[in-house]
């Protein structure tokens, strides 16, 4: 392993897992042994091994989500020890390291608990919700012909940075997991703030909010209630800011909206 530390000792380790044969079927917590783990590894590799025994067992592996292993596509969706994304701030499941664990540790792995994200199977959820949100405004239409050069419209750099910052959110649903109320504010505030502060965005900034905040709704989520849980857990550090400005987006669209339900 590249980068690896020869003289880390490996670790030995119990796994609690959640295992859950589909959505209708009643889930529950196994104990698996997981031995001669590197510190080196990240926490999904940790897993292949354990999938890797389960195998030559001929057992049936822990179906789990992953993609690019990087901290970028927001896959890796696992409450471990009760937090999101597990013990290390700022980090997502890929990131996190074995080294944060001790030889002998109890680790319990769980999926996102929100009634607006099924459980498929074991650990892996069903997050088409934060698609169907982004599909109901969540975008910029350009009517015209060819797309215009972005360097065409100048845009202040403190608007751009605040901009950017809220393009980050990754759509992992940390926060949802997080929240008392499974609720998805910090992940559509990120989505309709980066689009709200660019001057590309505020032609269609009253229904985009006023459609997101409505699928949000109808997709099951919690209402807000401000504990901060949601950005406390945030692996990439979005804002409570974004929040503040969804609430102010929403109520400038409701008051000038023909849209009165």
């Amino acid at each position: 392993m590249a980068g690896s530390n020869p003289n880390a000792k490996p670790m030995n380790l119990t796994l609690k897992v959640w295992r859950q044969k589909n959505r209708i079927s009643e889930g529950g917590i196994v104990d698996y042994k997981v031995k001669d783990i590197s510190p080196d590894m990240s926490f999904l590799e940790m897993l292949d091994v354990l999938n890797e025994d389960l195998l030559r067992q001929g057992q049936e592996p822990v179906a789990f989500d992953h993609d690019c292993r990087e901290g970028i596509c927001g896959s890796c969706n696992l409450f471990i020890n009760g937090r999101a994304h597990g013990p290390e701030q700022g980090t997502t499941t890929c990131q996190l390291h074995m080294r944060k664990f001790s030889d002998g540790d109890t680790i319990t792995i769980e999926p996102w608990r929100a009634e607006a994200f099924p459980i498929n199977k074991d650990l892996s959820v069903d997050r088409s919700a934060f698609d169907r949100i982004i599909q109901a405004g969540g975008y910029v239409s350009i009517n015209t012909g060819g797309t215009p050069d972005a360097n065409e419209i100048p845009i202040p750099k403190d608007i751009a940075d605040r901009a950017f910052e809220a393009a980050t959110c990754i759509g992992c649903g940390a926060c949802v997991a997080a929240c008392k109320n499974a609720s998805a504010m910090l992940f559509v505030s990120a989505k309709v703030s980066q689009l709200a502060l660019l001057p590309q965005g505020h032609v269609e900034r009253k229904t985009r909010v006023e459609n997101m905040v409505a699928q949000m709704d109808k997709e099951g989520f919690g209402a807000c209630t401000n504990i901060g849980s949601c950005a406390a857990e945030c692996p990439v550090g979005i804002s409570l800011e974004n929040i503040a400005i969804l609430n102010q987006e929403f109520l400038s669209a409701k008051a000038t909206s023909n849209n009165l339900a």
